[in-house]
């Protein structure tokens, strides 16, 4: 009788129904003892009840399976609709065995598979126990023989079907875990990208404020002066425009404010005292990525190469410069190392990179000839 294990897998698959009806073919002993019975009324009626047993079963199975699918685990804290149905069952399972005797016995195999699916661990285990007990304790009634076979059969089918549980829940909980993980990292990259949104406009808007409240007050009083406010007010505003389309289309490591603010993180992290600009609004747009370039790879190389106890960022409308007062590299020439790329973009745009050894410290620049 141990064969009824193979119902679990049906669990998780859509032929897993017509897998579960086959092991009902063990049912097929109680279903001859009852037409052969000499009580033709008795046997039909064990007949009947074992048809009904086998339907109770499905409908339990069926349930069961449906569960596991929308949860992943069929078990809850209480049995609900489950415990009735197994309640059922097992009602259903003594009826066979009053009415067909010892071959009747086949049901218990099914309803201790019915009490792993439906019952937590801590009541299944037991029940179990106790349904194979009572297979080898009816061998005391008269007439009737000790079943170790169906005693044996409830265990291993018990336990496959434990098995089987076991493995949907962990399915279940490595699919929810992945789920939790997607949503952190839509929320991680939300909070990111609002962060280095106020890192890009913070100070822009901030001047643009200023520089339109100024041009309010001069027009009257110098009309020249305005003109060369607003001029700059366009600008600014060009530039955080093109800050934010960057960060928008996903090319926010490339912006200049955006590296300034996590210039400032990535010192302070490293117990580097920074000194940085307030503002970008010097450097023309045309440069804005190339200086967020270096930028990135200067204070790159005072975290992982200096040693260095101060840091400081300079720009301006055509250089931008880090300087350190570390060791710097043991090589002076930029070339194999994280310098080249900016090499190269310098020279992209017509500037050129110009390292210089300090006393003490190390710069690096990229200067617009």
């Amino acid at each position: 009788m141990s064969e009824t294990a193979p119902a679990a897998p049906g669990m998780v698959g859509r032929r897993g129904p017509w897998f579960a009806a086959i092991w009902l073919f063990f049912l097929i002993d109680p279903v001859r003892a009852g037409f052969q019975a000499d009580d033709r009324v008795r046997g039909l009626a064990g007949v009947a009840t074992t048809a009904v047993f086998a339907a109770v079963y499905m409908l339990l199975w069926w349930r069961m399976r449906a569960r596991a699918q929308a949860l992943g685990d069929p078990v809850g804290e209480t049995p609900g609709a489950g415990g009735t149905l197994l309640l059922t069952l097992t009602a259903l399972g003594v009826l066979m065995m009053v009415l067909l005797g010892e071959p009747g016995v086949a049901c218990l195999v099914y309803v201790a598979v019915a009490a792993v699916m439906v019952l937590p661990f801590r009541w299944a285990a037991p029940t179990v126990v106790a349904i194979a007990v009572t297979a080898v304790l009816l061998g005391l009634l008269p007439g009737w023989e000790f079943e170790f076979g169906v005693a044996f059969g409830v265990m291993a089918a018990a336990i496959a079907v434990f098995g089987m549980r076991t493995i949907i829940s962990r399915n279940a909980q490595l699919v929810a875990a992945h789920a939790r993980n997607a949503e952190l990292a839509v929320d991680n990259e939300r909070s990111r990208f609002a962060r280095d949104l106020h890192d890009i406009l913070g100070h822009s808007l901030t001047v643009i404020t200023i520089k339109a409240e100024l041009a309010r007050r001069l027009i009257d009083v110098d009309p020249e002066r305005t003109r060369a406010e607003l001029a700059d007010l366009e600008r600014l505003s060009r530039d955080a425009l093109a800050d934010v389309r960057r960060a928008v289309e996903g090319y926010r490591d490339l912006t200049l404010p955006g590296e300034l603010a996590r210039a400032r993180t990535a010192l302070g992290a490293a117990e580097i005292e920074a000194t940085l600009p307030n503002s970008a609004e010097d450097v023309p747009s045309e440069l804005r990525e190339l200086f967020a370039w270096t930028v990135r790879e200067g204070v790159t190389n005072v975290i992982r190469h200096s040693g260095a106890r101060h840091c400081e960022v300079l720009l301006g409308p055509g250089r931008a410069e880090v300087r350190d007062d570390g060791a710097g590299p043991s090589v002076p020439s930029p070339r194999g190392s994280g310098l080249t790329g900016l090499q190269e973009r310098a020279a992209a745009l017509g500037a050129r990179l110009v390292t210089t050894r300090l006393d003490p410290g190390w710069s690096v620049a990229v200067v617009v000839e």
